[in-house]
């Protein structure tokens, strides 16, 4: 009994191991269930009920051979990449069939409707108006609205040339592009030249009006000083002025004080000097020497100093 239990259970084991596999990180196990094509999320799956696809990125350049305006061949490059589409894996299966290679063969329908595209877009245009950049987008937006129907999603799709199938064309196109080039790298350095002229004269300006300023407030400064200079000189006149007409005043009342009382002069230095030199020398001439600062006391006093000299001189 313990014997034939081994048996079953080694016979389970052997059919466990031949019936169910163990799912790849890079893989997408498919099963049908109520006629809808479902995903398996376990880590083991069974073989015969189940089917294994790819769930890696398939890549492929096209080289597609169409024309534009004027009947012109072109030979145009795409390289695109894409993957299967989780939410819409029931279409894949519709287009791909039941098999493992089912991404490979949707892409394969993917191929000629880019194809398509390609043709449809490059026959608008002329062959001069036709860039890289035009066909890509105009093929990102296309392929957006109609790769969910292919259970696809595009990770990247680039359109790598768009050259005539005519050397001589291609050449000539070549050339054009290569004039466009130096044109515009003449046109970017004559640009920086002039903004760099402008930077300079902006500067310039700059430099000019600042050293204007400078030299206004240097002006300004000095009117200013020269205005406090002028206000202290009318000062310092004011002042003299001032001194000077207390001086004529002050010698005013010394000369009314002498006028009315001309025995006052006697005590003056210049008067006490002449009677010392009257009574020492009978005979000698006295002379009176008067300075500018005497002079200054005005004539008045010195005509009444004369006047009272020759009196005495007289009583003598």
């Amino acid at each position: 009994m313990e014997y034939y239990l081994i048996g079953i259970a080694i016979v389970i084991l052997i059919l466990f191991l031949f019936e169910f596999a163990i799912k790849k990180p890079d893989q997408i196990v498919l099963y049908e269930k109520n006629n809808q094509i479902l995903i398996r999320k376990g880590k083991f799956y069974p073989r015969h009920f189940s089917m294994a696809i790819q769930g890696t990125t398939n890549s492929a350049l096209l080289k597609i051979e169409s024309e534009a305006k004027g009947k012109i061949t072109l030979n145009v490059k795409v390289a695109v990449t894409v993957a299967a589409c989780r939410d819409h894996i029931s279409e894949l299966i519709k287009v791909g069939g039941w098999d493992k290679n089912a991404i490979t063969n949707t892409s394969k329908e993917l191929e000629i409707i880019i194809q398509g595209l390609v043709r449809e877009f490059t026959e608008k245009y002329e062959i001069e108006e036709l860039t890289s950049e035009k066909l890509s987008n105009y093929l990102n937006k296309e392929l957006n609205n109609r790769i969910q129907k292919l259970g696809l999603e595009i990770v990247t799709i680039t359109v790598q040339s768009i050259e005539p199938a005519d050397e001589e064309i291609a050449h000539a196109m070549r050339q054009q592009e290569s004039a466009r080039i130096k044109e515009e790298n003449e046109k970017a350095v004559q640009k920086s030249r002039i903004s760099a002229e402008k930077i300079r004269i902006e500067a310039d300006e700059q430099i000019a009006y600042a050293e204007h300023e400078l030299e206004m407030k240097k002006k300004n400064l000095k009117k200013v000083e020269e205005e406090k200079e002028a206000e202290l000189a009318n000062f310092r006149t004011e002042e003299e002025l001032k001194r000077k007409k207390q001086n004529i005043e002050l010698e005013r009342e010394e000369v009314k004080i002498l006028k009315d009382n001309p025995e006052l002069l006697m005590l003056s230095p210049q008067a006490a000097k002449l009677a010392e030199a009257s009574q020492n020398l009978k005979n000698a001439k006295t002379v009176v020497s008067i300075s500018p600062n005497d002079l200054e006391k005005g004539t008045n006093l010195i005509n009444m100093f004369g006047e009272m000299l020759q009196n005495i001189f007289n009583k003598k």
